[in-house]
């Protein structure tokens, strides 16, 4: 059996997928989901999984550099904001508005992973990112000034 906590066949291969810059929307149950884009669907009932459940497990297997949400999730479902800016302290948080999380963006995902989340707003989406201490440990090769501080 393969190392890790995520058992999900068509989870682990959308992860090994993807490259720098690359977006995965991770969603509640009710995310409009485009038919040519790669789906996970891991939804069962209300809620389960829940979305921050599956984020955690998504994070400790994926690099994420950017992470953006729904502009109105700060003030329509804070404890959401709060929790997603917290599980991802280390990427960059942007927000757009939501609208065009619903019409634009999945469009622009190589794929998304749908859970049960029955949460206003849930709707994450993250972009990849390298693992700059890897990228970037060769004799003669500078670290740009954007990643010194993951270098660590």
């Amino acid at each position: 059996m393969k190392r890790g906590r995520i058992l999900n066949k068509d989870l682990n291969e959308v992860i090994a997928s993807m490259g720098h810059g690359d977006l995965l929307i991770v969603c509640d149950a009710g995310f409009p989901i485009p038919s040519n884009v790669r789906r996970v669907d891991l939804a069962l009932e209300k809620d389960y999984p829940d979305l921050l459940h599956v984020l955690r497990l998504i994070k400790e297997d994926f690099i994420v550099e950017r992470v953006a949400v729904a502009a109105e999730m700060e003030e329509f479902n804070p404890n959401l904001f709060k929790a997603v800016k917290e599980l991802f302290a280390e990427a960059k948080l942007e927000t757009i508005p939501h609208e065009k999380v619903l019409s634009e963006m999945p469009y622009k995902a190589k794929a998304i992973v749908r859970t049960g989340a029955f949460n206003p707003w849930g709707n994450i989406l993250l972009f990849s990112g390298v693992d700059v201490p890897q990228w970037f440990n060769k004799e003669g090769v500078k670290v740009p000034p954007y990643y010194q501080d993951r270098m660590k």
